[in-house]
């Protein structure tokens, strides 16, 4: 028996992860509709994909008009049927000390994170549940299962989505629809690029964690150094659409697994010790502390 082919919605398919499993999909023989705020990268996916059934819909998730005018777009690329399946997949990650983070970039990392992907999830699946069937996949991470030091806001994002897409899971489960998590450990993608962009603006010489800093290049170029390819990523989405019964969660690639696995085993302290000294940081001596004050 072949596989059923799918109508497959997936934002922030311009780059990186997003535009390999559009490709992926398409090649697989699905119909991708590719979202995405750019349109030279959306008509250059276009351009890629000749020869597939893959259109392309300019979308910013965080502007709730610009979601309604790219559902309206796909009724129209679907003749009214809509999409079989929501791939959740927009999103970036800030890397900055969590106390030093600004309030407007803490919440401009919500409103693509959390906000977007459910302002998308609650428009694009309309069609679905009239129908009774339909999938939605949302791409978290590993770091929505461990939190990583600097990574703070971007986690917390992804623990966000963790927990809406366990509810929806279970809410959704009577009314046919199937929700499942992705969530990808290092991959090769424009991710660390972006993430570093955020470094570059909060490096400050003056910061407690300036010696952080310092070290954020021969940090990336480690992380960049153990990505794997987005392959397993796509494949994980792949199973998560073709198969009769999709898994609740994808952990990949298989070190992510490791990671999680040991964060789980640890003993907090223990946890937080490996995950300091491995960052270079440690407490103030007794002479850089600043003096103490008594009470009156």
């Amino acid at each position: 028996m072949g596989t059923t082919r799918h109508t497959v919605l997936i934002t922030g398919a311009t780059a990186g992860i997003g535009r390999h499993m559009a490709l992926h999909l398409a090649r697989r023989g699905h119909h991708v509709i590719a979202a995405g705020r750019r349109q030279h990268a959306l008509d250059t996916l276009r351009e890629e994909a000749e020869g597939l059934k893959l259109d392309t819909v300019q979308l910013d998730v965080t502007d709730e008009d610009s979601v309604k005018a790219g559902h309206a777009a796909t009724l129209e690329l679907t003749a009214g049927h809509g999409v079989d399946v929501i791939v959740n997949n927009a999103g970036y990650g800030m890397a900055a000390p969590t106390i030093e983070t600004r309030d407007a970039d803490l919440r401009k990392q919500f409103d693509t994170n959390v906000f977007g992907l459910m302002s998308v999830t609650r428009v694009f699946s309309q069609e679905m549940l009239q129908r009774r069937q339909g999938r939605i996949v949302n791409i978290s991470s590993v770091g929505g299962r461990v939190t990583l030091p600097f990574m703070g806001v971007y986690n917390s994002t992804k623990y966000a989505v963790e927990s809406l897409s366990d509810a929806m899971r279970r809410e959704l489960h009577a009314l046919g629809i199937q929700v499942a998590l992705v969530e990808p450990g290092l991959i090769r993608s424009e991710f660390s690029e972006r993430t570093m962009e955020w470094v570059d603006q909060y490096k400050d010489s003056t910061s407690p964690f300036a010696s952080v800093y310092a070290r954020s290049e021969e940090m990336r170029r480690w992380s960049d150094s153990q990505a794997a390819d987005p392959l397993c990523v796509s494949q994980a989405v792949q199973h998560a659409i073709e198969a009769r019964r999709g898994r609740p969660r994808y952990l990949v690639p298989f070190s992510s697994r490791i990671m999680v696995w040991l964060a789980g085993l640890l003993p907090t302290r223990v946890l937080d010790f490996v995950m300091v000294r491995a960052l270079g940081l440690s407490a103030p001596k007794p002479a850089e502390l600043p003096p103490a004050t008594s009470a009156a």
